[in-house]
């Protein structure tokens, strides 16, 4: 068999850092890990390409004696995924489909000759015996949850590595949380699984064998959802590897806010090479936090326990959230104010949305209030239900949050607010996109001097932080100009809609 897996297109969004990635010669933040471990799970003697769209076009001659596809999506990648599937009927190609979009909404795909839906450890394995066969089906599902102690180790081979920023890895599925607006319960399950300590050595020597030198992204949704085991087997074996490879990569994930009460914890990811975490903070409005259940947030004060986690050598990226029932009128100052005190420079602030599945879709289904399916962008000021609060006040609120925190202004200040409290409690030897200027990331400074030095309309703000960050706090220096870098896409990803 010959077969093309194809990873559709991302459309511009907060995530996608599109106009950072510009100024470091990159194509894309990092590569489909999902595809790239389906294609360990086929058979050693089929011919396997792998296309990602957000590196290269998808051509006809990459599908021109093509057995099958193998396309694996989110919701945000829907309109790019429905031009593939034309390209590949008008080819004859047959499609096999998998992933977060098919899995949650394979009626809009009738096209689809394959659909391997939920997790591949499982119904893979069975669409495989069939076509062996002849024999296979339409739909493969299941109910179950699978054994990720089994999962192969991802076939690195089939990209190329220096397009990217950073490599993944994924140590566990599910999260013992049930946030009322979160399909990642319905998706992967309640109960944390993980793989085993030796599963992820091999995996880190398997991205280290193949060449790769910097971050490295644990995908988990919870990467502390089994403290216990991380503590005792996980971080000390990756402490050992790291020291024994001189520290070749440097690593992010996701956590709960609850990691600020763990102090161990935090500082064996420190050790182990973590520098950046995830956390889905949503709101300071503890009635809206009620309201979605995210009870791991309430009855704490949010602000000390990012502090807590940021002291320790870690810093925090944050999720927000407006448009519950429970927000006050109050709640765009609220939220502004406590993004800015708080020194988060990467928050994503949303509009909230209900997928389909999740205990908010059916509560809003009950009461008549849903208009259509997400978009999968949290950030494109588009909502999929009626809010209680009106809609234009919401949205001429949420554009103050925007306006309030990514203007120039206020963004450089919390960059320089952050860097006068951080202080990380080792020396980082690969930080996610800082201007390394003993690895070939020179040319990026020099790009920032010019767009954002000299073409940026902020550009006096630039250069105060520029001097500012030189002079005073030299080490944080390449950090700074990251962060600055980072800046100029979020602006622009958000012109449009302001």
């Amino acid at each position: 068999m010959k077969v093309v897996l194809v990873y559709p297109k991302f459309p511009d969004t907060f995530w996608s850092f599109k106009y950072a990635l510009k100024l470091i010669s990159k194509k894309a933040t990092s590569p489909p890990l999902g595809l790239l471990t389906v294609a360990a799970m086929l058979p050693e003697d089929w011919e396997k390409k792998l296309v990602d769209m957000n590196v290269s076009r998808l051509m006809d001659i990459d599908l021109e004696g093509a057995d099958f596809v193998f396309i694996s999506a989110m919701i945000i990648q829907k309109a790019s995924v429905k031009e593939v599937i034309g390209k590949c009927k008008k080819m004859g190609v047959r499609i096999v489909a998998g992933g977060p979009l098919f899995t949650a909404g394979y009626e809009e795909f009738e096209d689809v000759d394959y659909l391997v839906l939920n997790e591949a450890e499982i119904t893979l394995p069975l669409f495989l015996e069939d076509l062996r066969n002849d024999c296979a089906k339409h739909i493969y599902t299941c109910k179950e949850f699978s054994d990720i102690e089994k999962t192969p180790i991802p076939r690195w081979g089939l990209v190329d590595m220096k397009k990217y920023v950073i490599m993944n890895l994924q140590y566990s599925r599910g999260c013992p949380y049930n946030c009322e607006f979160c399909d990642i319960p319905v998706l992967y399950g309640h109960k944390v699984r993980t793989k085993s300590r030796g599963q992820i050595l091999t995996e880190l020597e398997s991205l280290y064998f193949q060449g790769w030198r910097g971050e490295v992204f644990f995908v988990d949704d919870n990467f502390i959802g089994n403290k216990r085991k991380l503590k005792r087997e996980i971080l000390p074996a990756i402490v050992e590897w790291m020291t024994g490879k001189r520290h070749p990569f440097s690593f992010s994930t996701e956590a709960s806010i609850d990691l600020s009460d763990d102090k161990e914890l935090m500082q064996l990811m420190v050790k182990a090479g973590f520098y950046s975490v995830f956390v889905g903070i949503e709101t300071p409005n503890e009635e809206s936090l009620a309201e979605c259940n995210k009870f791991q947030n309430k009855n704490r004060d949010l602000a000390e326990s990012i502090k807590i986690i940021q002291n320790s050598g870690l810093q925090v990226t944050g999720g927000f959230i407006v448009g519950f029932d429970s927000d006050p009128p109050s709640i765009f100052e609220k939220q502004i104010e406590f993004i800015q005190k708080s020194g988060i420079i990467t928050a994503m602030v949303g509009l909230l949305n209900a997928p389909r599945g999740t205990r908010l879709y059916q509560r809003l289904l009950g009461e008549n209030r849903l208009l259509k399916e997400v978009t999968g962008d949290n950030t494109d000021f588009s909502m999929n239900f009626i809010p209680k609060m009106d809609y234009e006040k919401l949205i001429n609120g949420y554009k103050r949050i925007i306006r309030g925190i990514y203007s120039p202004k206020p963004y450089y200040e919390r960059i320089k607010r952050f860097l006068k409290e951080y202080k990380p409690l080792q020396k980082l030897h690969f930080d996610f996109g800082y201007i390394r200027f003993h690895s070939g990331y020179p040319g990026a400074l020099l790009k920032s001097m010019w767009f954002l030095g000299i073409k940026d309309k902020a550009r006096f703000y630039y250069w105060r932080l520029f001097f500012w960050s030189l002079l005073k706090h030299p080490r944080s220096f390449p950090m700074a100009i990251t962060f600055a870098i980072y800046g100029i896409h979020f602006r622009k990803v958000f012109k449009d809609y302001l």
